[in-house]
């Protein structure tokens, strides 16, 4: 099948299926005499599993390693095992600084009055970065309560 038959067979775009190639993640496919990349159901299924290893997060280098496993009928099923959980630990780590950011933006917008007056403790926020800011959501300022923003003058 040529690229774009993969591409529809497989959920990967005709523009990936190129840049996997070119980066060595999957072998350069066939051509045809006038050029056209040709593909065989097993690099379909290929494409396949790439696809579902970004749809879970998996960044290139480890759907290598994954590949390399899936190819490999000696492998141990604890090295498989290890490269889920690493990912795992590495999306919970992401929900918890989203989560943050979430608490964070949440307590500044509840701060923000949201009216005609111009003070607008978001942008003094941003305008301090992370160290004069409100760095998790919550802070508390020097007399126990919420922390006070002034805009910059």
């Amino acid at each position: 099948m040529n690229i774009g038959e993969a591409a529809k067979a497989s959920g990967v775009s005709a523009k990936m299926i190129r840049y996997y190639e070119s980066i060595g993640l999957i072998p350069a496919a066939g051509r045809t005499g006038s050029g056209y990349r040709v593909y065989a159901p097993t690099e379909v299924q290929m494409l396949r599993f790439i696809r579902r290893s970004r749809d879970l997060g998996f960044p290139v280098e480890k759907i290598e390693e994954l590949l390399a496993l899936w190819r490999d009928r000696t492998r141990q099923s604890a090295d498989v095992k290890r490269l889920a959980t690493e990912q795992i630990d590495g999306l919970e780590r992401k929900v918890r600084e989203m989560q943050a950011m979430i608490d964070t933006l949440r307590h500044l917008a509840d701060a923000c009055c949201g009216d005609h007056r111009p003070d607008c403790p978001i942008l003094a926020d941003l305008g301090h970065g992370v160290e004069h800011g409100l760095n998790g959501a919550g802070q508390q300022g020097s007399k126990g309560g919420p922390m006070q923003l002034s805009p910059i003058r």
